[in-house]
């Protein structure tokens, strides 16, 4: 097998397992508060990470770190579980899960805009465009199709699943001078994190167990979601010859995950959803063309 294939298979792997997580979200949301999932989910993550870095037989780089790097870890576990999945959550919590999912597939455009005055890169009418289209669509799902009136169906929820997009891109845009590895640097962050998540749990909610449903969808958005997806994913970069091909399998997901939602929540997938949805694909595809460009170009050059 080729190495592009077995990206492409590490892909959409990667792209089946996001587009379940918007389904166990719900579930989970059902019973826990937000925090008290992400206590669940991030416990779950890193001693699943921890497990893969034994596998591969990399734990000794747990170890071999600088201080400056274990600093580094405890500021990016700030950002990345504590203030990007509480934001996630709180979202999903709010909005009805064919809402709040779209809505953060926006975090692509968001990356792109960011990169301009923090990574020097420059801003083309294609990003322009891009972000026209996609917000577009942001409005159309918000506003449940009434966009005339500028009604959003729930303000603070919208807002949170826009502001975990900024939040997000912020992350990656940190991690792109994280000299570490990647898979031992989420689980410093995870690690460093989670006494965090568990005392801001433990001084509002408290520590109570729940029903065995709702632990086991946050059991599976700690192991799939932010635990094997992520090394999956990095895999899928590795090993492809044509990173924008792995890249566009993303596009998938979102249409996917209605399935779930519809079939396992029961929530009616509404005619505003599908066209803002369009939208929002639309823009990061043509976000993403500019990359694809790019990289024929390079491909000819060489």
């Amino acid at each position: 097998m080729t190495n592009q294939k077995q990206a492409m298979l590490y892909g959409l792997a990667t792209v089946l397992l996001w587009s379940t997580v918007a389904t166990a979200f719900k579930l989970a949301l059902r019973e826990l508060a937000p925090v008290e999932m992400l206590l669940i989910a991030c416990t779950s993550s890193v001693l699943v990470i921890a497990i893969i870095l034994m596998i591969q037989g990399r734990w000794h780089q747990v170890f071999s770190l600088s201080r400056r790097q274990y600093a580094q870890s405890f500021g990016m576990g700030l950002i990345n579980p504590c203030l990007y999945y509480f934001v996630l959550f709180g979202a999903f919590d709010r909005l009805p899960a064919q809402e709040a999912q779209p809505l953060n597939y926006t975090w692509a455009l968001v990356l792109a805009y960011l990169s301009v005055p923090f990574l020097g890169q420059r801003l083309r009418k294609t990003d322009i465009l891009a972000g026209l289209v996609c917000y577009a669509g942001v409005v159309v799902i918000a506003t449940r199709g009434a966009v005339t009136s500028l009604t959003f169906s729930d303000p603070l929820g919208v807002s949170l699943a826009i502001g975990s997009t900024v939040i997000w891109a912020s992350y990656w845009i940190l991690a792109t001078r994280d000299a570490r590895d990647p898979v031992v640097g989420l689980f410093l962050n995870f690690l460093f994190g989670l006494p965090v998540i568990a005392l801001i749990c433990g001084l509002t909610e408290g520590f109570n167990l729940p029903g065995p449903g709702a632990f086991a969808a946050a059991v599976y958005v700690g192991v799939f979601e932010m635990g094997i997806a992520f090394v999956l994913w990095s895999y899928a970069m590795k090993k492809a010859e044509n990173t924008s091909r792995v890249s566009n399998l993303i596009f998938i997901s979102p249409f996917l995950s209605l399935v779930f939602i519809y079939f396992i929540l029961g929530e009616q997938i509404l005619p505003s959803t599908y066209i803002g949805l369009v939208l929002i694909v639309a823009g990061l595809w043509l976000q993403q063309k500019k990359v694809r460009v790019r990289e024929q170009a390079l491909a000819h050059g060489s």
